[in-house]
């Protein structure tokens, strides 16, 4: 492997080990190891010493539970419509891929800024809210999105605590074509199973209520229209998750792809070494937001996590010398294909460290700070 490169910024020193692309295969079968803090806490810092405006974008958002009131209506009225349609029939299919998938990666990322605390002003409208956004899903699943989420946020490729990064097992074997197909097809079951495997969160009465309110919808749905009707959730959700556009930012937004699979050269602002982030996050500014609310802004979502995803093209317009330099991703799209097609293109290709806490401590922590 490579020597470590090292970057200095002013008086901290960040040290990465980056294998090159074209590396022995025995060499690039491994996750890139880091001992620094990751990335965005530093620029976090440099952004908010410059702009101190930048606070008067934090908060939440509003207006944004009505459009998400909308899209469960909307995914309610298709179920309804296809109460007597054929599941296996191409009527139904398109439907489930077209409105179906696109409406419930819309609602999966829904619930992504309630976990923020980002619709209303109090954390608890954000939990119950998030509770009736789930309807569509047609599984219980906010109330669990939110505490590992807020892991991946506070310890970003840790080992035991951010369930995003695939575990070894997965990068054994499925780091291979036909592994990274089926990967790319059933990348819901992953996220949504992985978990479980890897770190155990407290069961809350959140849980409980997300758990009652969802059996309790899906049971009258199947009795009021038939289970035709109901397996468009369900399969809207793993569309969702699939193979399709809006799917992409779930490999785009963490793994080191392509070109990117480099080193890279730090650059000049303000007279200072300013390292871009490590190749550990990457944004998306094409058209596809508009259906994802900006999660394609991951950068700036990672640096501001309470900033609401109508005010993040502020953040960037605000700061451009911290993100124009940073590495972009062009396509969603692109990304699923070169995913799997691409040799150079692994599991392995995520960013870790190694967890220095006793896990549950950390856990217990955060079960603090969200009550």
């Amino acid at each position: 492997m490579d020597a470590p490169i090292k970057h200095r910024h002013c008086d901290t020193t960040f040290t990465f080990s980056t294998p090159q692309a074209d590396a022995p295969i025995e060499v690039l079968n491994e996750f890139y190891w880091t001992n620094d803090l990751e990335p965005h806490v530093m620029r976090r810092k440099q952004i908010l010493a410059k702009y101190k405006d930048v606070t008067k974008l934090t908060g939440w958002e509003p207006k944004t539970k009505w459009y998400v009131m909308a899209i469960v209506a909307l995914q309610c009225s298709v179920a309804y419509y296809l109460r007597n349609t054929p599941v296996l029939s191409w009527k139904y299919f398109l439907l489930a891929y077209i409105i179906g998938a696109t409406s419930n990666q819309a609602i999966f990322l829904a619930i992504h800024e309630l976990s923020h605390n980002l619709l209303f002003k109090k954390p608890f409208h954000n939990k119950l809210f998030a509770i009736f956004t789930n309807i569509p899903i047609g599984i219980p699943y906010s109330a669990s999105f939110q505490p590992y989420h807020q892991l991946h946020h506070k310890f970003m490729g840790d080992e035991y605590l951010d369930t995003d990064l695939p575990t070894r097992y997965e990068g054994i074997f499925l780091s291979n074509l036909l592994g990274k197909a089926f990967f790319a097809t059933c990348q819901i079951f992953f996220y949504a199973l992985r978990p479980m495997f890897i770190t155990s969160i407290k069961f809350t009465y959140i849980h409980l209520l997300n758990v009652i309110s969802q059996v309790l919808f899906d049971y009258i749905w199947i009795q009021s229209f038939g289970i035709k009707s109901f397996l468009y959730f369900p399969i809207s959700s793993f569309l969702a998750g699939s193979l399709h556009p809006c799917a992409g930012h779930f490999i785009a937004e963490h793994y080191v792809l392509n070109e990117n699979n480099r080193p890279r050269n730090s650059e000049i602002i303000d007279g200072c070494n300013i390292i871009p982030a490590p190749p550990e996050t990457y944004s998306y500014y094409g058209s596809l937001n508009l259906l994802t609310w900006n999660v394609g802004y991951h950068n700036e979502h990672h640096d501001f996590p309470y900033i609401a995803w109508t005010k993040l093209p502020a953040l960037r317009a605000m700061a451009p010398e911290f993100y124009e330099p940073l590495p972009q991703v062009k396509s969603w799209c692109g990304v699923l294909w070169s995913f799997v097609f691409d040799d150079v293109n692994l599991l392995w290709n995520r960013v870790k460290r190694q967890g220095k806490e006793k896990h549950g401590h950390k856990i217990a922590k955060l079960d603090e700070n969200q009550n």
